[in-house]
């Protein structure tokens, strides 16, 4: 075993093992490795017997890959370790990645063809450049958690690598059977059957980013009557030669806009690259993206949850606050950033009492209660595409959900690398200290609660103080509700921050 026990924890990131798996970046060398996610499925295949209860060779176990161009060689390797076990392997070939947690969902007694998997893998590192890779796991219960993916790759360190043989595996068409189930949720949300053609009079441009997510025209939308002319990247290229797949880049959001406008379509719709995030854009352009998005789809909701709460990431704008409150009559819960964490918070409230039909980040990640807590961007997209030809049928348009949404003037954020320090975490954790503190002997108001880092409220705005999730920063979230609001605000928190010779405060000057 030539990989140690440090090698695996470097794979670690949060709930996914995350790592580069070719060359071609300067400067990044291959350390996610054919015979680490050999290890890594073996590990997973022997612990999901444990979680389970069955035995290894009453496993199944569903492997499926995004575009990139490693893919299809780790997902050999994992299926050959899945097999070399004794447990049964399904190749799915592309696939997204909420579609992999659903092949353990559906039932094979309604589609004998689709057996239900015990366990799943996805082969993805969502919208990180081509270079690299990574995995994401599922049981019955949903993604692993952070301590589970330490647990397993702990495991790997100990775990031989097995060859089984790839002649075994079992090819599993699961996008087929994911999209008939997208289908069958929007006939059910229109009233209607798949035969009436729902969505043939509406025009759906579609931008897959060379993603995984092509899927969703020529398997969902265009079996249900709808024209997805002008689509743009729907076939898998694993070197993302047009644009990153990922609904957060500004190159990628003028993309799907410029190709609605030139289509003139009804709606556009975009992917990251594994089909978990999803953003959109209306008929005149306007982007449903980070707040937008949440509100739309808490608007699409509202009327089936009445006062329920919506959970946030922590960096998401009072204007936003102020709609589902007034205008929607929900409750708003602004929790932390990272998807996980916004998920468990909503399982939380749910377990408690608290009906919370949504917990979504401002990156699009979106999980919603009726559909397993599972982050599915096709799965939001699906809900808008109902949202948007009831309001065709109605005389209406999809924007008219969030026509009432103010938006902030300004917003930046500014990232301060801590640098020289042996433990990022304490340092990090003494700046916000002394930020309080500072901000409370100032007279600056503090927001309470605050569920992540120190957020001050300004009466032209509000800032954010947190500490990353993996990076060795401190972000500082700045929104302003007028012109010049932004920069008042900082050059009050540079007094704040000032005296920390291990922080780099020159994005603030």
């Amino acid at each position: 075993m030539s990989l140690t026990m440090e090698q695996f924890l470097a794979l670690q990131n949060g709930s996914d093992v995350r790592g580069v798996a070719m060359d071609g970046r300067p400067g990044e060398a291959v350390n996610l490795t054919a015979e680490a996610v050999n290890r890594i499925a073996a590990a997973y295949t022997m612990w999901l017997a444990g979680k389970t209860g069955k035995p290894v060779n009453q496993l199944k176990i569903a492997v499926g890959v995004d575009s990139r161009l490693t893919g299809p060689a780790l997902k050999g390797e994992a299926l050959k370790a899945i097999i070399g076990t004794g447990a049964e392997g399904y190749d799915c070939g592309l696939a997204s990645t909420p579609a992999m947690f659903m092949s353990i969902v559906f039932d094979e007694k309604v589609e004998p063809d689709f057996p239900a998997m015990d366990g799943s893998i996805m082969i993805t590192a969502s919208h990180l450049p081509f270079n690299r890779n990574g995995m994401k796991f599922f049981t019955a219960e949903g993604g692993l958690e952070k301590g589970d993916i330490k647990e397993l790759l702990m495991k790997a360190a100990d775990t031989q690598e097995i060859s089984g043989s790839l002649k075994d595996a079992v090819s599993y068409p699961l996008i087929e059977r994911y999209c008939n189930h997208l289908r069958g949720v929007i006939c059910k949300g229109l009233g209607v059957a798949e035969a009436d053609k729902p969505l043939s009079d509406m025009h759906i441009v579609i931008d897959a980013g060379s993603g995984a997510g092509g899927f969703f025209a020529g398997g969902v939308l265009e079996p249900l009557g709808a024209d997805v002319s002008g689509s743009l990247y729907l076939a898998p290229d694993g070197m993302f030669p047009y644009h990153e797949p990922n609904p957060e880049n500004a190159r990628a959001m003028e993309s799907i806009r410029n190709g609605v406008l030139a289509a003139k379509a009804d709606l556009g719709l975009i992917f990251d690259t594994d089909v978990d995030r999803m953003s959109a854009v209306l008929e005149d352009g306007t982007e449903v993206s980070r707040n937008a998005l949440i509100a739309m789809i808490a608007a699409v909701l509202a009327p089936d949850y009445p006062g329920s709460t919506i959970i946030t990431d922590s960096v998401t704008s009072d204007e936003l606050a102020e709609f589902l409150t007034k205008e929607l009559g929900l409750v708003h819960h602004r929790f932390q950033r990272g998807y996980k964490n916004v998920i468990n918070e909503c399982r939380r409230l749910n377990s408690e009492g608290t009906v919370s039909p949504l917990a979504i980040e401002t990156s699009g990640h979106g999980a919603l209660l009726e559909n397993y807590y599972l982050d599915d961007g096709a799965y939001l997209a699906v809900k808008l595409v109902i949202a948007a030809a009831k309001a065709r049928r109605e005389g209406r348009r999809l924007g008219d959900l969030i026509a009432k949404l103010g938006y902030p003037a300004e917003a930046e954020e500014y990232r301060l690398k801590i640098t020289g320090v042996d433990n990022v975490a304490n340092y990090g954790g003494s700046v916000l200290e002394t930020f309080e503190y500072r901000a409370k002997e100032a007279g600056i108001k503090i927001a309470a609660p605050s569920y992540e880092g120190v957020r001050l409220v300004f009466p032209d705005g509000w800032a954010l103080l947190r500490r990353s999730l993996h990076d060795p920063l401190l972000p500082l979230n700045v929104e302003g509700r007028r012109p010049g609001s932004v920069k008042a605000i900082v050059c009050q928190l540079r007094g704040l921050l000032s005296g920390f010779e291990n922080l780099d405060l020159n994005p603030l000057l």
